[in-house]
């Protein structure tokens, strides 16, 4: 069986390191280099000892000439660096980006949002937002593949299909969001040192996260009206896991019934997402080490009002699972493989 070779950079980090995990299980993958900054000339296994493989390659300094022998780019590195190589791709690589460098279709909206001047303008228009069960028809037409962020997936994932539906009100949105540590990379600890992080739970980026901007972006693309809402997100004392809950304003008329048997009709076909019976209550302890979401749609003490709650794994499903997830799609794989 022929085999892509993939070169990964930004492999030594908590989204890094899932994906070379995840990898090393696909049978049409070959990991041909592990590239990394500060980390020149070590083993993969030094970063996580639960990786035993032992003819991965080590770990070297990313360069252009890299790009020659290898079919797929995968960049899990601070915002601003995946713009640089994406300058240098030649014809033959498409490149699969874990970071926000292409996940704003405008560069002015990424400068506000990312403090940083967009330094590949010219692929932006070559680039797809792609929430695998949302974009997955579109992804041949780019080279380009920028994944989600890890709480808009859950948060998309539920609200896309009731907007598009014109089921719910879109004025007044709340998202609350729980996630486990690693979605703040491996900086967390000293971050937030003063923050007791592993016994308390902490609030941050209160009305201007990051994250807002996607969120409004794709929301406003399934709208007829312009989307208004509240996002709060929330650093939980447990290494992985989102769980959001999402407070919803339903059109008249429309049953709690209705929205579940929409949701599950919509995503009749994707074998990631699970529509769990009405009114159960999720745990990330269901989806962590997995690629799946569940969701459940619950009722409220008030009528014409639900709440839905949505929970995935933020490091496979919210980063390095629906990376592969578009590989799969992208080259038409089984939709399972490196992920089940």
């Amino acid at each position: 069986m022929s085999k892509l070779n993939a070169l990964i950079a930004g492999s030594t980090g908590y989204i890094g390191i899932q994906l070379v995990k995840l990898l090393i299980k696909h049978p049409n993958i070959n990991i041909k280099y592990l590239c990394g900054n500060t980390s020149k000339g070590k083993s993969i296994s030094y970063f996580d000892k639960s990786i035993k493989i032992k003819n991965l390659p080590k770990i070297i300094k990313f360069n252009s000439n890299l790009l020659n022998d290898v079919d797929i780019v995968f960049t899990a590195l601070p915002n601003g660096q995946a713009q640089k190589i994406s300058n240098k791709l030649l014809k033959k690589n498409i490149l699969i980006d874990l970071s926000a460098d292409f996940r704003l279709k405008s560069a002015q909206e990424y400068l506000k949002w990312y403090k940083i001047n967009h330094n590949s303008k010219n692929n932006i228009k070559n680039s797809i937002y792609a929430l695998p069960e949302i974009s997955k028809k579109k992804l041949k037409n780019f080279k380009i593949i920028s994944c989600p962020g890890c709480y808009p997936t859950s948060i998309l994932l539920p609200l896309i299909p009731l907007i598009k539906s014109n089921l719910i009100k879109t004025n007044n949105i709340i998202i609350d969001s729980k996630s486990g540590y690693s979605g703040a990379g491996r900086g967390v600890h000293k971050k937030y040192e003063n923050k007791n992080l592993y016994e308390s739970l902490s609030a941050y980026g209160v009305g201007f996260h990051r994250h807002n901007s996607e969120i409004e972006q794709e929301l406003n693309n399934f709208s007829r009206k312009k989307i208004k809402f509240t996002f709060t997100p929330h650093l939980s004392p447990m290494f992985r896991g989102i769980l959001s809950t999402i407070y919803l304003d339903v059109k008249k008329n429309i049953s709690i019934d209705y929205v579940n048997s929409k949701l599950k009709r919509f995503y009749k076909n994707d074998i990631f997402i699970k529509i769990l019976p009405i009114n159960s209550l999720l745990s990330t302890n269901d989806v962590i080490n997995t690629n799946y979401c569940h969701v459940s749609v619950c009722k409220s003490k008030y009528k014409n009002k639900i709440i839905i709650l949505s929970a995935i794994d933020n490091l496979i499903k919210g980063g390095s699972g629906q990376a592969v997830q578009n590989l799969n799609y992208y080259f038409g794989y089984n939709i399972k493989k490196g992920l089940a």
